[in-house]
Formats: structure tokens, C-alpha cells, sequence
């Protein structure tokens, strides 16, 4: 089950202008850096003024869900699933 979480993170993210892509490399969270092995689905919304990014990446087994506040540039984990704590 995913646990939701609201924090501010840290966030790395690449663009590779050659593919023109973004991809997001690691997430910082509790003193503890997260290498992302794989990003998933990416979706957007609006919140008011807001354009409000959304990223499902997975770093080893943990699996994250990242948001993007597209005014203010900052980054919260949404929710986090750790299939090993049950």
C-alpha cells in the first residue's frame, strides 16, 4: 500500500537535448539519496494558475510519485511504496 507523504525533496533532473527529454536521475529525501532506475507515467493538471506536474518513478524497489508545482519549481513527494515494509 502507498503511503502518502507531502514532503518537500530534492530533486535531480536531467534534459538531454538531444532526445529532448527530461528525465529525473535521483531524489533526495531524509538525508538519503534514491538513484531512479526507471520513470513511469508523467501527467499534468491545473491548480488555479498552476500548471502542476506529476512523475511515477521507481528507484530500485521503492516506487514514488513526485510533484512538480510549475509556479514555484517546488518538488514534494507525493506518495511512497516500499513493497519490503509491510
Amino acid at each position: 500500500m502507498a503511503e502518502k507523504i507531502g514532503e518537500p525533496v530534492s530533486v535531480s533532473l536531467v534534459f538531454d537535448h538531444k532526445r529532448r527529454k527530461s528525465l529525473i536521475a535521483g531524489v533526495y529525501w531524509h538525508n538519503r539519496r534514491y538513484n531512479i532506475t526507471k520513470q513511469g507515467m508523467h501527467h499534468t493538471y491545473r491548480q488555479g494558475s498552476s500548471m502542476i506536474h506529476v512523475f511515477s518513478v521507481t528507484a530500485d524497489a521503492i516506487s514514488f510519485r513526485l510533484v512538480l508545482d510549475g509556479s514555484s519549481l517546488i518538488w514534494t513527494l507525493d506518495e511512497a511504496y516500499d513493497p519490503n515494509l509491510k
